[in-house]
């Protein structure tokens, strides 16, 4: 029902306009806190001149602060003004009395009686929402456990600031209310699911932060989701000893990190690092390589072009802990190498360290630390040592000349032999002493020139390329795996594959710079990783607080990721592990479609279980060939039914391609998608498969001509990614028999011509 038919409707409008009129006075108060601070800003720089300067500078430095604070607290308010609130609990925890409580996307309390205008959505008592049922109820506070009685749960639709609906939730309401966010458009659905979250997302998003979680989550689960609702729960909970500058989601691709761009201040989240594996890894090791399209690989599998045996052997090969072992060996290799360079350190004849302490604290006391960290402790103790001990050694010195000079002067008789005695030991001490004043000065630093900067590039084309290193260090691997590795990394070709060894080599050499030492980090289509590529994170930046979300259904890079969750597991021994079966985007209709496929993988995975909303039967469009106005006017015909965000997903981006020339010479617009490009509401939206994931759309058609799909098990990984993008309509364009058997025939009998 609409929001004026509800019994409480003018009391509710009332309570949302003083909400409204509250923040509208708050961010007048807070612009003119902007302004003094400003002009405060203003007046310390002009008194720079002529008054104390430190005491200028903290009035700027302070100022600025409260102007910071100020800006950052109206930006918040204009971001939630007209849709302040999305729901309302009325709760009382055991021992207070009851209160009305709203819930929206920050927290807001009254100035003067600081009772809550609004509770944020992170904060514990709002679980309540999520959580509780109607009755008795527990929630955690700090980690203690609170009780009270929900007596009732209420949301909101407010759009533009008007209020459009009012539902008093309960089991039944809380399906409709779903239902009815689910049947909205996908370019706007992620940034307001806060609304809606589920009691098994929750519960993932709230999941203990001070251990890792690993989610397999199906199709359309809210694995995205729930990783992006989990670091704005961490920055909130945590965010004192966690700055945002720390936090890192590793994203499949640029157009991933497009596609949720507009989420995370939503969300309160600014400032996190959102990057792909292969920018950080460039990043952390500042190589500069020109890295092969990790997709190319996987598109000429997807054409049926010939990829040989033993190009899949060496992706599978790079991506394992064996591979991780070997260079385990080289690294133990180059620190013995480097540690048969400690010699004694001298200035001139004294001896000033032993090599063998020098050794001891290079292979033992050190030894937790990178090999280049080590050398330059190594480095600030030979500068320690050596200017004590060139002091001492000059004091010595100087004494024992002293003594030298007093018996020529007063012990030998003979004028000539005293005077003779007496200019050779001071010429002696006026050279010896200063030379050996110079010579300590630079005496750490001409020790350690010994030892050669480690080149991560260099060392790996070295072993990569050595047979005698191989075979000293990768004893585990067959005979057939050194052969063909030693055969292709003949030419010097970087791939996605090699940049967890960069890495490793970067961590256990040189060390990671704190600039990208992450603390926390949240992955998101973690199927698409090898075992290595997750160890090497946990391991070089010494931390194991990630989250882990993927689905291996989706996991068309399975020639070199992982295959399973149980090695995942080993890697964290510490990660609590979920899994989400539930659909959340797509109707049933479509599921049923989807779980055809799904049920033809290797992978023993239980069908998805779609949230029960209902839509047309996928259309098959029986084709032999592509027809740009055929297919554009199907296009159109979607959008005529209100659909906003509509793609064309490919099998190839060979095919991709061909079809936006297509159109384009048809005087049809279309845009491709690739990694760089972000997607935009009201046109044909044309994708490669591969691209797809992660995504999710109004409505999809899949389209396979040229790159038909075959029953291998790529193809059907690539068809099940694009079968589970749309949220309310699917149209496949081609001969989809294979997979779908008789029933496309019945589902539309119309053909394309």
């Amino acid at each position: 029902m609409g929001a004026n038919n509800h019994p409480d409707y003018a009391e509710e409008l009332e309570r949302l306009e003083y909400t409204k009129e509250y923040m509208q006075r708050l961010l007048g108060e807070t612009e003119r806190e902007a302004a003094a601070s400003r002009e405060n800003i203003r007046q310390s720089m002009g008194d720079l001149e002529h008054l104390d300067s430190s005491l200028s500078y903290i009035n700027i430095l302070t100022n600025a602060r409260f102007f910071e604070m100020a800006a950052g607290r109206k930006e918040e308010l204009e971001a939630v003004l007209q849709n302040p609130y999305f729901a309302r609990i009325h709760f009382r925890k055991d021992g207070e009395g009851a209160e009305l409580l709203y819930i929206g996307k920050t927290s807001l309390f009254h100035r003067e009686t600081q009772e809550p205008v609004i509770v944020d959505w992170r904060s514990p008592v709002a679980n309540v929402y999520y959580d509780g049922r109607i009755g008795e109820v527990t929630y955690k506070v700090n980690g203690e456990e609170s009780h009270g009685h929900l007596y009732a749960k209420r949301q909101y639709k407010i759009e533009g600031g008007t209020l459009m609906d009012i539902r008093d939730v309960d089991l039944t309401t809380n399906d409709e209310l779903l239902q009815q966010a689910l049947s909205g458009k996908a370019d706007v659905r992620l940034t307001e699911i806060v609304s809606t979250i589920q009691k098994e997302q929750n519960e993932i998003i709230r999941a203990n932060l001070k251990r890792p979680i690993i989610v397999q989550g199906a199709a359309g689960s809210g694995k995205t989701t729930i990783a992006l609702h989990r670091i704005s729960y961490f920055l909130y909970t945590m965010g004192k000893n966690f700055p945002p500058e720390k936090l890192m989601i590793l994203a499949p691709s640029e157009l991933f990190i497009g596609y949720i761009s507009d989420v995370l201040p939503e969300l309160g989240v600014n400032k996190i690092r959102q990057t792909t594996f292969e920018t950080f890894v460039l990043g952390a090791t500042g190589l500069k390589l020109k890295v092969a399209d990790p997709n190319r690989k996987l598109e000429r599998l997807a054409e049926g072009s010939a990829v040989d045996r033993e190009t899949l052997l060496l992706s599978r090969l790079k991506g394992s802990l064996a591979y991780r072992d070997a260079l385990d060996r080289y690294v133990a290799l180059i620190e013995k190498e480097t540690a048969g360079l400690f010699e004694d350190v001298y200035i001139e004849k004294f001896r000033i360290i032993k090599k063998e302490r020098l050794r001891r604290l290079f292979l033992k006391e050190f030894s937790y630390l990178p090999l280049q960290k080590r050398l330059d402790r190594i480095a600030g103790i030979l500068r320690t040592e050596t200017a004590r001990k060139r002091k001492e050694i000059l004091s010595a010195l100087t004494a024992r000349y002293e003594q030298a000079l007093d018996k020529a002067l007063f012990g030998i008789r003979d004028d000539r032999r005293r005077r003779e005695q007496t200019i050779r030991l001071i010429d002696e001490r006026d050279k010896r002493l200063p030379a050996i004043e110079r010579e300590g000065k630079k005496t750490a630093a001409t020790y350690m020139k010994r030892f050669p900067a480690y080149n991560i590039k260099k060392l790996y084309r070295k072993w990569c390329t050595d047979k005698g290193l191989i075979q000293q260090t990768a004893f585990a691997w067959t005979e057939a795996e050194k052969r063909a590795f030693l055969r292709k990394t003949g030419e010097e070709r970087w791939e996605t594959e090699d940049l967890a060894a960069l890495l490793y080599l970067q961590a256990r050499l040189a060390g990671v710079a704190d600039h990208w030492n992450m603390r926390a980090v949240f992955i998101d289509e973690a199927q698409d990783y090898s075992a290595f590529q997750l160890f090497v994170l946990r391991d070089s930046l010494d931390t194991d607080m990630f989250t882990i979300v993927g689905d291996l259904a989706q996991g068309i890079h399975s020639y070199r990721s992982i295959s399973d969750w149980d090695t995942v597991r080993d890697l964290f021994p510490r990660a609590a592990f979920r899994t989400l079966q539930k659909s959340y985007r797509t109707t049933a209709e479509i599921m049923k479609a989807a779980n055809d496929v799904l049920g033809r993988l290797a992978e023993d995975l239980p069908l998805v279980e779609p949230v029960v909303r209902h839509g047309p039967v996928p259309e098959v469009h029986r084709a032999e060939r592509f027809n740009p106005r055929e297919v554009h006017e199907l296009y159109e015909a979607i959008r005529a039914k209100g659909h906003r965000s509509v793609a064309l997903i490919t099998k190839t981006s060979r095919e991709a391609e061909e079809m936006v020339a297509g159109f384009t010479v048809s005087d049809h617009d279309a845009i491709l998608l690739n990694h760089g490009s972000v997607p935009e509401s009201g046109r044909l939206l044309v994708i490669p498969g591969h691209l797809a994931k992660g995504l999710e759309f109004d409505a999809v058609m899949i389209a396979a001509f040229s790159d038909p799909f075959r029953d291998f098990e790529l193809d059907r990984k690539l068809l099940y990614v694009a079968m589970t993008r749309p949220m309310h309509e699917l149209h496949l364009i081609g001969d989809f028999s294979l997979f779908l058997g008789s029933r496309s025939d019945q589902e539309n009998p119309d053909r394309m011509q």
